[in-house]
């Protein structure tokens, strides 16, 4: 997809492709028709007017439908703005997306290499992938472990910055160190978004990640997507989402091509204000293990700064104890306490309470909201102060 076709049909803004912020607000229009919506609404159909052969672009709802399209015209758009040879495909959910690359490209006898520090659903993913058959390998993502047992993978996940410690690690070393050897490289791209990172520009074979969290931004809405650039890895994909009738309804994508249009300006206000908070945690004494990859001082930043345009909305930290940390989510004000991220509106929980991250039980995982910074800042203070009595 080149440039022209993320607008309405008027061709590049200037040269070298509109800015991120024209980008957005134009992303996979349609052709402007006289008297009809520039964003037209939700398809709704289980099927289509299909006299004789089965031909054309829409045949049957599980395959094809047309708001689907345009959302994941709008997706190439940001992920791979001016590739002619990069398709996206939209699914029900994030996981539902990481499932269609893994379960479409691997076989028993293979094997993959995931982080050991990734999504707590990847454990899930591994038992599941260890019972077809398929050798499993893990490593933290922090110093690209992963190069180390890469020997012989099929396929190479790699989740940057990694959920929740946020550690990054260098991808195009590692996608050129996995195609040396004929490895396939994916990306979870979703702390990031594709405003923050571009992986397939890094090297990647795939961009994967949850529409739920930043990219639609609201916290209304489930949705997945993976961006690729080899049409046959892509075409396995496809056929994994039709075999398991993984899609997305139609409203939901209605709703995510709205929401994409103020992503840069959602983006840009919560990375501004992820990193005042994070620089307010630091001159804390009962903060430990601040992490955030937009500090100069994150062990992260060196990397981060290279292949970042953005650093994300998520901060980390931890508090002394568990009753602590559970103090301090009572005693916040603008922030809910809530497991997703990438909202509008700012949650934060002990991560914890879910068992499935190696981390502390103080841990908090931040996600910083559109909030006023000065308000949002001032609230999460108090709350320390206050949780320590």
């Amino acid at each position: 997809m080149n440039d022209s076709t993320t607008g309405a049909g008027h061709g590049p803004l200037r040269p070298g492709g509109a800015g991120d912020g024209t980008r957005v607000v134009r992303a996979g229009l349609p052709e402007p028709v006289k008297h009809e919506p520039t964003l037209p609404g939700p398809v709704f159909a289980a099927h289509f007017h299909l006299p004789g052969d089965p031909t054309g672009p829409y045949t049957y709802g599980r395959d094809e439908n047309p708001t689907w399209t345009l959302l994941e015209r709008a997706i190439v758009g940001l992920e791979a703005p001016g590739r002619d040879d990069a398709e996206a495909l939209v699914f029900a959910s994030g996981m539902a997306a990481i499932s269609s690359v893994l379960f479409s490209q691997l076989r028993a006898g293979d094997a993959v290499v995931l982080p050991d520090d990734g999504y707590q659903a990847l454990p899930l993913v591994r038992a599941q992938l260890e019972t077809f058959g398929i050798e499993v390998r893990t490593a933290p993502t922090g110093g690209d472990a992963q190069l180390e047992i890469l020997d012989g993978a099929k396929l190479l996940w790699i989740e940057t910055p990694s959920n929740p410690g946020l550690d990054v690690c260098d991808v195009r070393r590692l996608a050129e160190a996995a195609h040396a050897q004929g490895t396939l490289v994916a990306v979870d791209n979703t702390l990031a978004t594709p405003l923050g990172q571009r992986p397939l520009e890094l090297g990647a074979d795939f961009s994967v990640a949850s529409g739920t969290k930043q990219l639609t931004g609201h916290g209304d809405v489930l949705l997945g997507y993976v961006t690729g650039r080899d049409a046959d890895a892509m075409a396995a994909v496809r056929r994994w989402r039709k075999i398991a009738g993984a899609i997305p309804g139609p409203m939901e994508a209605w709703l995510a091509h709205r929401s994409i249009a103020t992503l840069q300006l959602r983006v840009d206000r919560q990375n501004a204000t992820a990193l005042a908070l994070a620089r307010a945690l630091r001159e804390r004494p009962e903060v430990t293990g601040l992490r955030y990859p937009g500090l100069p001082d994150d062990p992260s930043y060196a990397m981060a700064s290279q292949q970042m345009r953005r650093y994300g909305c998520v901060v980390s930290f931890t508090l002394p104890s568990r009753a602590r940390a559970d103090r301090f989510l009572d005693a916040l004000r603008l922030v809910d306490d809530a497991t997703s991220f990438g909202g509008v509106r700012s949650t934060a929980e002990r991560r914890g309470r879910w068992g499935g991250d190696a981390v502390p039980e103080g841990f908090i995982r931040f996600s910083v909201g559109a909030e006023d910074p000065e308000d949002l800042v001032a609230d999460v203070l108090r709350a320390l102060t206050d949780s320590g009595t």
